[in-house]
């Protein structure tokens, strides 16, 4: 995993992603679920669990607002603006059509759908140390029919968790950890992830953003949502719905961020970013031809945002080569020179 120099990583990261000035169609803070919509694409994020009710200062006042500047509240401490801002990131990331390669976990008829990503793992969990950041409705009669030895974490525990604060002696300990999305809105995925090094994590949950990105960070595998009911998820956030969203409204995948399965999902991303670029170098040389140069060109921070994301790509993809160079390349021992590889 690679050190984190700086917390807001991160969330400079998420803002990378969230630059296109499409405006929000409808933004619902529900009661365990917070939705972000645009005219092509929908973000999830999970709602601030047990704050005080208290008066929020801008409803009525989102709708119309340009998605990135929702996406910035992300960055605040105040839970449920950053419960907005990570749905408005993930709603800027799902209009790139980009999803990882993965396996999709398809709703059952006899429930407990929300833990679908703890079945999909359970081969792999028998015997080993496990700790859950996060509870899931009926993990405990789970793990016990399957005779599962893990912990959950929670920061207001309930009869059978430890607190958060146990995470500082726990993780280094762990050999799989289950870390929900909802750490990145509230603060705490850059220490959880630093503290979770020598185990295989598992970023989950609907608030999880599909970026091979996590690659570089530590993350081993993506366990997010897609949408598969553009109408229902709406619905369910609004009249205060909980797992019932997994039932049908979206559905599990579990994406493997290994260096193999990363390489091309990372080339499309870049490729993706590159016809971005080139198309905003394009507008900007014809602003300023029709405007004499007397005017900025209005983009220009969007252009230099793209530029940025870029070259964080290019630094995933450089870390991610160090380990393992793209399938038919090899590396010659001690450079970073791409040899061919042959054939058979």
């Amino acid at each position: 995993m690679s050190a984190f120099l700086d917390p807001r990583e991160i969330y400079d990261l998420l803002l990378d992603y969230a630059i296109a000035r499409t405006p929000v169609n409808r933004a619902t803070l529900g009661l365990v679920w917070t939705l972000v919509e645009s005219d092509n694409a929908a973000g999830l994020a999970m709602s601030p669990g047990g704050e005080a009710l208290r008066t929020l200062n801008w409803p009525g006042t989102l709708v119309g607002r340009p998605l990135p500047e929702l996406a910035r509240w992300v960055k605040e401490w105040d839970p449920f603006q950053a419960a907005l801002g990570m749905a408005a990131c993930n709603a800027a990331i799902n209009t790139r059509r980009c999803l990882p390669p993965g396996e999709i976990l398809e709703p059952r008829q006899d429930g407990d759908n929300n833990l679908a990503v703890f079945r999909h793992f359970l081969p792999e969990l028998t015997g080993k140390r496990v700790v859950v950041v996060g509870r899931y409705p009926g993990l405990d009669r789970f793990a016990a029919a399957h005779g599962l030895d893990l912990t959950v974490l929670e920061r207001r525990p309930g009869p059978n968790d430890l607190p958060d604060a146990a995470c500082e002696y726990l993780l280094p300990q762990a050999e799989w950890v289950f870390l929900t999305a909802s750490s990145i809105p509230n603060k705490t995925f850059p220490r959880l992830m630093e503290l979770s090094r020598d185990a295989t994590v598992v970023l989950m949950g609907p608030t999880v953003p599909w970026l091979a990105e996590f690659h570089h960070f530590g993350v081993d595998y993506l366990a997010g949502v897609e949408i598969a009911d553009r109408a229902a998820p709406g619905q369910i956030v609004a009249e205060g719905g909980g797992t019932r969203l997994f039932d049908g409204a979206v559905r599990y995948r579990v994406a493997p961020l290994t260096p193999a399965a990363t390489w091309d999902w990372l080339r499309r991303q870049i490729a993706f970013t590159a016809a971005e670029k080139e198309q905003l170098n394009r507008e900007m040389e014809d602003w300023y031809v029709s405007h004499s140069c007397k005017q900025r060109f209005p983009r220009l921070a969007e252009r230099e945002a793209v530029g940025e994301k870029l070259s964080r790509l290019d630094s995933c993809a450089h870390e991610l080569w160090s380990r393992e160079p793209p399938p038919g390349v090899a590396c010659r021992a001690g450079t970073a020179l791409p040899v061919p590889v042959a054939a058979g």
